[in-house]
């Protein structure tokens, strides 16, 4: 079975799939949509087409540690995904992956303005091979 890591986002959705061992990421790519609800069954349909039984949920959080008004959103869509999936997302501490992966792709030699495709997909890997080590 796999492991599926989201970065949620109002815009764009970063997916990120360990390979069948669980031991690397084996793909990952940007889902566009902006309703929560069709977010979590298109999510869900991604979930039983590559067998994932766990899902890693980015859970944005301030630099304190505090919650913000974004991670009440992200709880909403753990939920959604859970009622979609029957899988209780773990809630991840996502601080710095997008600023990480941003980080990555600049000295990979991409524009900042072509940042915007793949972005979310990078931060996506980057919990996902958190959560895995």
């Amino acid at each position: 079975m796999r492991v599926m890591a989201i970065d949620y986002g109002d815009r764009r959705i970063g997916i990120a799939v360990s390979d069948a061992l669980r031991t690397i990421c084996g793909e990952a790519f940007t889902m566009q949509e902006r309703d929560m609800q069709r977010a979590a069954k298109r999510i869900g349909e991604e979930v039983r087409a590559r067998g994932v039984d766990t899902l890693v949920l980015g859970m944005p959080k301030n630099m304190n540690g505090t919650e913000g008004p974004r991670a009440e959103l992200t709880r909403q869509f753990a939920a959604l995904l859970e009622a979609e999936t029957g899988l209780t997302p773990v809630l991840w501490d996502e601080r710095r992956s997008s600023v990480e992966a941003h980080a990555i792709l600049h000295a990979n030699g991409k524009r900042m303005k072509d940042h915007r495709k793949t972005v979310d997909a990078v931060a996506a890997s980057l919990m996902l091979e958190g959560y895995l080590g």
